[in-house]
């Protein structure tokens, strides 16, 4: 099943309207290829494809040589780099093609921010749009569902994720043999060979910790003590497996309130079927008793992708005090507060006193089974 991505609008705009280039980050079968092919094809324009594990490219686009870069795309409008975290020095020699042949248009993707971003972002400054691209978002399955089938289907994409290719997956047995393909054969690669990590054991021990604590405060203390690491070399981990796109932090809101906690983060994952076939898990939800955890995940990812492809960055938390009021979620923009508690069962909550009490120009709302596609859509 084809699904239109919602990033392919805004980035055929940005080529069309705007001389700067385009840099697209995502985890390794969220889509960027086909998604920047489909872009080749509805601007039709002469292009050169070329991919970062192509040797034959890797001498002249690390050359810094003007001569054989014009010699390289002559007679083309568009390159096309994939993968492009595995050419050294790409980023001065796009800023060499940028500057110099501006008219040449630019579109380069990599799997993860743990080399190319320090690689492009000082020479391109100034010289491309950047986006990342989510596993497949809800708002992008509206264009070819209607509401009552997106509810039909939100157990699915509990248990199984968004991965592009889980959607033309059919089969319990054959999702679960895809998901293993892609833990195995590709979320570690970049972490193995870019972010100088050669203990595989101990990544995986790590992440099946980390996928049992979604929506819980993760002590880096006490995930050391466990793995036998230092604490230092937990976080370092850590911060590979965010640039590598398989885990993202949400810090705790503490204005220096005295009963606010803040110290820990919480660590979610982008997609729930890597989390779930890290802990050998597809089970239905009726078998499960992590419900709770996978909707909160599934409703903040979800939220984040909106934003994101909307174009809105605001400030994001969970609150939680010493007392034991806690929100799920926190949105902050313009000097502007919203809380959010995620309820799988429908229940009537009401916000937590201590939080009207201290945000009284905040607003509260419970996202539950019934109104979740208004929060993701």
């Amino acid at each position: 099943m084809k699904v239109p991505r919602k990033l392919a609008e805004t980035v055929l705009e940005k080529l069309k309207t705007s001389e700067k280039g385009i840099v697209i980050y995502g985890a390794r079968q969220v889509g960027k290829t086909t998604l920047v092919n489909q872009i080749v094809k509805d601007l039709n324009l002469k292009t050169l494809v070329i991919n970062g594990d192509q040797s034959r490219y890797i001498d002249v686009l690390s050359s810094r040589d003007l001569g054989k870069l014009r010699e390289l795309v002559a007679g083309y409008e568009m390159l096309f780099v994939d993968e492009a975290q595995r050419i050294p020095e790409i980023g001065i020699n796009l800023k060499i093609i940028r500057d110099e042949i501006p008219q040449l248009k630019l579109v380069v993707t990599g799997s993860s921010s743990l080399d190319l971003a320090s690689k492009i972002s000082e020479p391109l400054t100034g010289r491309v749009w950047t986006y990342r691209l989510y596993p497949v978002a809800v708002l992008e399955l509206k264009k070819l569902f209607n509401d009552f089938e997106l509810g039909t289907q939100m157990e699915e994409r509990l248990i199984y994720g968004s991965y592009p290719e889980i959607f033309s997956t059919e089969g319990s047995v054959q999702k679960k043999e895809y998901l293993q393909v892609l833990s195995d054969a590709y979320l570690y690669k970049d972490l193995l060979e870019l972010g100088g990590l050669r203990n595989t054991a101990k990544i995986r021990d790590l992440l099946k910790l980390l996928a049992f604590q979604i929506g819980s405060e993760v002590s880096l203390s006490e995930l050391a003590s466990t793995l036998e690491m230092s604490k230092e070399t937990v976080d370092r981990y850590i911060d590979f497996l965010e640039k590598s796109y398989i885990v993202f932090r949400l810090s705790g809101l503490n204005r220096n309130l005295r009963k606010e906690v803040g110290k820990m983060d919480k660590i979610f994952f982008y997609d729930l079927g890597v989390r779930n076939i890290l802990i050998d898990n597809l089970k239905p939800l009726k078998d499960r008793n992590d419900v709770g955890q996978l909707w909160e995940n599934f409703l903040i990812v979800e939220r984040m992708k909106k934003l994101a492809y909307g174009g809105e960055f605001p400030a994001i938390y969970f609150w939680r005090t010493y007392t034991g009021a806690e929100l799920d979620y926190i949105e902050e923009s313009g000097g502007k507060m919203s809380g959010f508690e995620f309820k799988y069962s429908k229940k009537i909550v009401r916000a937590p006193k201590s939080w009207s009490e201290n945000y009284p120009s905040s607003s509260f709302e419970v996202v539950d089974r019934d109104n979740w596609l208004e929060f993701v859509k």
